[in-house]
């Protein structure tokens, strides 16, 4: 927000937001800065600039934010996840001073999720934080809640990728009540993790990119009966995986972008799956625009040096 709010006075100059972006409203960070090239756009990672800009090289002249603490490796996750849920501010709708007449719509509604959570939440009790710890210090999971008023948890091991393997999913079972989303992105787990995983019945999302899951063990998800959100990107699952996939009705969105899953296979999902967002083809982000706001944070970055 240092640099990125509605221009204000300091020390008796009016300061502007650079690049003309601001953040500090729904509407602005939809918008764009001077480009209009929108931050964020809903379930378009690639294409959301302030996502982009957060990704990179801490060494590279684009990296954001250029000064203080950068953001942890949670909460970039998290930015991301958010984005490709839709972007969905809830109520927030932020400083409304210089709102254009039109602006982007921002739909102020009750969250899915927020539903789909309370509903989850019946009957399960918070986790002791000290079995949270105890976990995190076994098998490196780290454990965050989904919200303050709701037992429910997210699992990942993005500080520790390359030490996870089925026995830490195993692990978890400890656990089960109370994960709805699990992010094994990356990580060593198998098909037989899959065995584990299948024990979580308040699962709602479920990430396994790059990972060694193959068609072998997917029907063990059968019992996630609210999956909503499964990523097999850059699996070695292929079109044997369909009739596995086609079981899970309540699906929103399925990944399998860089799988062995060929067009004959997608048709087939997508035609058992019509509610469901099937993603089969990794869809590479336009070439920046000259002028853009990256061009322009350039710029003025040169004229400093």
């Amino acid at each position: 927000m240092g640099c990125h709010k509605a221009p204000h006075e300091k020390d008796g100059k009016m300061v502007k937001p650079k690049a003309g972006l601001r953040l500090d409203a729904a509407w602005a960070i939809l918008k764009g800065g001077e480009s209009e090239q929108a931050a964020v756009v809903p379930k378009d990672v690639a294409k959301s600039y302030a996502f982009e800009v957060v990704s990179l090289p801490k060494d590279d002249d684009m990296f954001m934010p250029p000064k203080g603490e950068a953001l942890t490796e949670q909460e970039v996750a998290k930015l991301k996840l958010w984005i490709e849920e839709g972007a969905d501010f809830g109520g927030w709708e932020g400083n409304l001073e210089g709102k254009p007449a039109v602006a982007a719509k921002v739909e102020l509604k009750v969250r899915d999720h927020a539903v789909l959570f309370e509903r989850l939440s019946q009957g399960i009790q918070p986790l002791d934080a000290k079995v949270v710890k105890a976990l995190n210090t076994k098998v490196g999971a780290q454990v965050s809640p989904m919200g303050t008023s709701t037992p429910l948890v997210r699992v990942d091991f993005l500080t520790g990728v390359g030490a996870c393997s089925d026995e830490n999913v195993e692990a978890l079972l400890e656990i089960r009540e109370n994960i709805t989303q699990l992010d094994l992105a990356r990580t060593k787990v198998t098909d037989g993790a899959l065995r584990f995983v299948g024990q979580m019945p308040r699962l709602t999302r479920l990430d396994l990119r790059h990972t060694g899951m193959t068609d072998a063990s997917l029907e063990q998800l059968a019992g996630c009966k609210d999956l909503v959100s499964l990523n097999l990107f850059g699996t070695a699952v292929t079109d044997a995986a369909v009739p596995k996939l086609v079981q899970l009705k309540s699906l929103q969105s399925l990944y399998v972008s860089d799988t062995k899953v060929s067009p004959d296979g997608l048709a087939k999902l997508r035609e058992a799956l019509p509610d469901t967002e099937v993603v089969g083809a990794l869809e590479l982000s336009a070439e920046p625009k000259k002028g853009g706001d990256g061009d322009e944070m350039r710029k003025r970055k040169k004229q400093q040096n």
